[in-house]
């Protein structure tokens, strides 16, 4: 379950002001929040990463039990211990792959190597396209690209584009990326051959679950940048004559 992250595709913007390139969105709280989030899927995605509405869920079978049986609310609730096992095997045995030897055996460290490298080479095209696109020159950009620690439950996916500060002392910036860039993103990074489960396996085994693919838009070639204004007539022509040959 991909999910692109910009200003104009959440509700909460101003809880996203980035103090760093790649700070991380899930689990510091319910920071991302998509727009009319009652009819979005990925919203109730989102709130199943948080972990107090993981333990309402894993102990709603205690409440209930007193309500069908009064005569043994009393019982029930001096179970505490009962309670926090059942949240530790739950959050420690179902919903994660706590020790290293387990990770290893998801699979080839050569394996996870290739799917970081198809990460690298699908990231700096999508980039490339979107700085050809907007015509930028100098600017450093960043696919971030987050997956949720959680296993055995849907594969959550954040994905955004982030542009590095110019200045000394200022903040990064979240692109607000229009649907035509948006769907860029979503067509070409996860396919059949490299898809969303496929990489959480690979975040699963090192236990990493952020990835960061940078790119200077100064790479770009003249042939893209071309290629840019032709398709969106609005992209600056003058970039694509004022950058170097590629």
């Amino acid at each position: 379950m991909a999910f692109v992250v910009t200003p104009s595709t959440i509700s909460n913007p101003k809880r996203l002001n980035l103090r760093r390139v790649g700070a991380q969105m899930l689990g510091r709280g319910f920071r991302v929040i998509p727009r009319h989030p009652l009819r979005a899927r990925v919203f109730w995605r989102l709130l199943f990463d948080q972990a107090p509405f993981r333990y309402f869920l894993a102990l709603s079978p205690f409440p209930t039990a007193m309500a069908i049986r009064p005569d043994l609310a009393l019982a029930i609730s001096q179970a505490p211990l009962l309670m926090f096992a059942i949240i530790v095997l739950i959050e420690s045995s179902i919903l994660s792959i706590s020790t290293p030897a387990k990770r290893r055996r998801l699979l080839e460290a050569a394996e996870a190597a290739r799917g970081l490298d198809v990460l690298r080479q699908r990231g700096t095209d999508i980039l490339a396209r979107i700085a050809a696109g907007r015509g930028l020159q100098t600017e450093r950009l960043h696919l971030i690209v987050e997956q949720s620690g959680l296993a055995r439950v849907p594969v959550l996916t954040l994905i955004s584009v982030q542009q590095e500060a110019e200045t000394a002392g200022a903040r990064p910036v979240l692109l607000d990326l229009d649907s035509a860039e948006r769907a860029l993103v979503s067509e070409r990074l996860f396919d059949d051959a490299f898809s969303e489960p496929f990489l959480h396996r690979i975040n699963l085994y090192e236990n990493k679950f952020v990835r960061d693919v940078a790119f200077e838009a100064v790479a770009v070639t003249a042939h893209a940048r071309l290629m840019a204004v032709a398709v969106h007539p609005a992209a600056p022509a003058s970039a694509a004559q004022e950058s170097p040959a590629g």
